[in-house]
């Protein structure tokens, strides 16, 4: 299937490493014009020059102002943003019964300021072309709120509301809003929450692994390009008439609906 994403530049928050990386690997290898960014540009600039046809730019999300440079910085040198996706690294650990009203504060403004941030900064110009697709990157944990995972929990559970709103209000304009939504893929932060897991618990990752793998139905942890190719599909062409959706993608993992 032609995705018809060549040409097309698309900015991949936190796309130095894990979900990130592989979204801008799916995105690169159908042909778009993929921004990597991250905080570390000389890391930024190594996996760029890993993937056909992509470029690295600096971005803080931390920084207020950050997306709108960045995003102003890829308009200048490549052209208007077309594809966006946002993104960025996971709260630690933490059970609901000892968060304080600063760390959901922190929540909110880690995983929904800097997105909400991005999405500002190229959905005007996304609704004057009448084209433009905008996906976040969330987590299961809006579906089925993740055990000793609260800040996540909340903080994602923000977006997405944000998201959803977002995509019914623009899907007249030909701009998508969507969320793709990772159960245990193969990544460095599941490597960090097994190894979480199995401290708190008092045992080893290999147990942890073996019972994950086992309330998983396909029996395994996803492949970050599994979740790659998932997001360039809804980042597509073909995905024209999709918008306000969370997919989830997660061997069965979540078993409602």
């Amino acid at each position: 299937m032609d995705l018809g994403v060549e040409g097309r530049v698309a900015l991949v928050a936190a796309s130095t490493g894990g979900l990130g990386l592989a979204v801008a690997t799916s995105l690169a290898a159908e042909g778009a014009r993929v921004v990597v960014t991250g905080r570390d540009l000389e890391r930024a600039r190594s996996v760029a020059a890993s993937l056909p046809g992509a470029v690295a730019f600096h971005l803080d999300l931390s920084v207020p102002a950050a997306p709108a440079e960045a995003v102003d910085r890829v308009t200048a040198e490549l052209g208007p943003v077309e594809i966006l996706v946002t993104n960025g690294p996971g709260p630690k650990p933490k059970p609901a019964s000892t968060t304080s009203a600063e760390d959901l504060s922190a929540a909110i403004d880690g995983l929904l300021l800097p997105q909400q941030r991005l999405i500002a900064s190229v959905l005007p110009g996304m609704i004057e072309r009448g084209w433009g697709r905008i996906l976040a990157i969330g987590s299961s944990g809006i579906t089925a709120p993740l055990p000793n995972l609260v800040l996540s929990n909340v903080g994602r559970s923000a977006l997405a509301a944000y998201i959803k709103t977002l995509a019914a209000e623009q899907a007249h304009q030909g701009v998508t809003a969507n969320l793709l939504l990772p159960g245990r893929i193969n990544t460095d932060r599941i490597d960090a929450l097994d190894a979480a897991a199995a401290e708190r618990r008092d045992t080893d990752v290999q147990t942890v692994r073996a019972e994950s793998f086992a309330a998983i139905p396909a029996g395994r942890y996803g492949r970050p390009e599994e979740f790659g190719a998932a997001a360039a599909f809804l980042c597509s062409d073909s995905a024209s008439y999709i918008t306000g959706v969370a997919l989830r993608c997660d061997g069965g993992l979540v078993r409602s609906l």
